[in-house]
């Protein structure tokens, strides 16, 4: 249990260390093998993937909880109404990007999701701009007028906008946003989010499985049964340690990190799952690239000066 360690200390160096970068790689190694797992699951609804990922990850998340003792900072969220409020809508955005993604690897459009996560980060600049008045630098107004223009190429050459990009990279970008208002630690914050969300989550598969159309019973086979058991580790697992490798990294590291998992995500729609990938989708991920090596070199420079 020592990788989610989570002992006070009086401040969180801002340096890199070989631990953070090996739970940080971890992470994102697993992020970028999750569509293997999706695709998997892809005859069941993306609903009933999403609410099996909810429930199972209580239980591994509460046992991890459990031996760190900290529910003491759950359970003083859940008294704090402003705290559970906020729970609440992190809770809400982060099903949504779930669903959505869950939805674009199961029906075959692995590439719009790979889009979403590497627009992220340049999305999240764009909303710190807008609601907390944070200057844009250079690069940066560069990069998301890159960005911008790599949606309009995709937009014309399919008719109309990527709105599996477009939500998966809002939803996490305001996810991010509002995570940073609840003052709790992130395993901690996690747990709570999914005991929010397991409430409708238990209710669905309950109501599904009455129906006869759920794949824990009613003649669903042991593989499929594992598979959407398997849904709570390949979900709390990589978040968990992805948090407590962010801890012991600098927000630069971090930060060229991210493209781990949509460069592996890319790589597995391209040659595993073969989709289409004509001369405008690779115009179009040539401006995506531009724009993220135009916001990471300001990163790229200061790494190379430490």
């Amino acid at each position: 249990m020592s990788i989610m360690s989570e002992q006070i200390a009086p401040a969180v160096k801002n340096e890199d260390s070989a631990r953070g970068f090996a739970f940080a790689f971890a992470a994102y190694f697993m992020w970028g093998f999750l569509p293997l797992y999706l695709k998997l699951v892809a005859h069941i609804p993306p609903m009933e993937v999403v609410a099996n990922r909810i429930v199972w990850s209580l239980p591994i998340t509460g046992v991890i909880l459990y031996f760190l003792k900290r529910g003491g900072d759950v359970w003083k969220a859940i008294r704090t109404p402003s705290m559970l409020a906020m729970a609440f809508v992190t809770a809400t955005l982060v099903t949504i990007n779930w669903l959505v993604y869950v939805y674009a690897i199961t029906s075959g459009q692995a590439l719009q999701g790979a889009l979403g996560y590497y627009i992220n980060p340049l999305i999240s600049v764009l909303i710190g701009a807008i609601l907390l008045k944070e200057r844009m630098m250079l690069p940066q107004k560069v990069a998301v007028l890159l960005a911008a223009i790599a949606v309009a190429i995709l937009t014309y050459d399919a008719g109309g906008l990527p709105w599996i990009s477009l939500a998966l990279a809002f939803s996490w970008g305001f996810y991010a946003f509002f995570r940073k208002t609840l003052p709790i630690g992130p395993n901690q914050g996690f747990f709570l989010e999914v005991l929010i969300l397991s409430v409708p989550a238990c209710l669905y598969i309950l109501f599904i499985e009455l129906a006869g159309t759920g794949h824990l019973s009613n003649g669903s086979g042991a593989s499929d049964i594992g598979l959407l058991f398997f849904s709570g580790i390949a979900t709390a697992i990589p978040l968990m340690i992805y948090a407590n490798g962010a801890k012991l990294l600098r927000l630069s590291t971090i930060g060229m990190m991210q493209y781990i998992a949509p460069t592996m995500v890319f790589i597995t729609a391209v040659f595993v799952f073969h989709e289409p990938f004509g001369q405008t989708k690779f115009i179009a991920f040539l401006f995506i690239w531009a724009a993220l090596i135009t916001y990471s070199w300001p990163m790229i420079r200061e790494y190379r000066n430490r």
